[in-house]
């Protein structure tokens, strides 16, 4: 499907956007709500965000769906959380499979619940051979404990004699992190206020745009999805290089 936002920019869409979805608890709390039902509401924009970015040729969207950070938030909240999650989990993939969109999880597994494992997992293999847009969901990810990771195993090859240091170079690390078969982020977009990356695709995103907006997660809309991709084609991308 060709967009409009692809043919009056006459260019074609990032292949990989990644979003960090922030503001979903200060979008409940202006409403008298618990947290709760602002992370309810970001899970239903999640699902147009996603069918939007389907639509515009996005080949990958990532979501920073719960950090590693977010295990020290308060436990009724983190158990609120893995709920929905359960709740999305089972509810979704079903449909998700049925537009073949595919299914990737990238982030520390040990830490999850061992029942959400289990069904992100049947939603991988079950969407493994889909071809239409790869849906990554960042859950317990942290990019310094990703990197960490990375380092621990080229460590542990190099004492075992399987890679010397003067061949250790950025794909070695890269083939070592948990996106070694997803594409760098072209555009990074972060809803909320904040203007951070906050522990998200460090590595990643060195060359990607940055968008940040001051729209809560639970107000933005496939038009906000539109605009981004729109400020992205007016961008001039030069990876270190000076322009010609």
């Amino acid at each position: 499907m060709v967009s409009a936002v692809q043919s009056s920019e006459g260019s074609s869409p990032p292949a990989h956007v990644a979003i960090i979805m922030d503001g979903n608890g200060r979008w409940a709390k202006s409403r008298g709500l618990p947290r709760i039902f602002g992370h309810r509401r970001g899970a239903e924009v999640a699902r147009q965000v996603l069918r939007r970015a389907d639509e515009l040729g996005v080949s990958y969207l990532t979501l920073y769906s719960f950090s590693s950070e977010n295990w020290r938030r308060p436990p009724p909240e983190v158990e609120d959380l893995m709920g929905l999650l359960r709740v999305y989990l089972r509810s979704e993939v079903a449909d998700l499979h049925r537009t073949g969109v595919r299914v990737r999880m990238i982030g520390d597994r040990t830490r999850m619940p061992g029942d959400i494992i289990d069904l992100v997992e049947h939603a991988e293999e079950l969407t493994a051979a889909n071809t239409g847009i790869t849906m990554v969901l960042a859950l317990s990810y942290g990019s310094r404990d990703e990197l960490a990771k990375a380092v621990r195993q080229i460590a542990r090859e190099a004492a075992d004699g399987g890679i010397r240091p003067d061949e250790i170079d950025e794909d070695t690390i890269a083939q070592r992190l948990y996106t070694r078969d997803i594409p760098d982020p072209d555009l990074v977009i972060r809803t909320g206020r904040e203007k951070r990356l906050s522990n998200f695709l460090l590595w990643q995103a060195a060359y990607a745009e940055l968008i940040f907006t001051d729209v809560l997660w639970p107000d933005f809309t496939a038009r906000d999805l539109e605009d981004a991709i729109g400020e992205f084609h007016k961008r001039e991308r030069r990876f270190g290089a000076t322009s010609a």
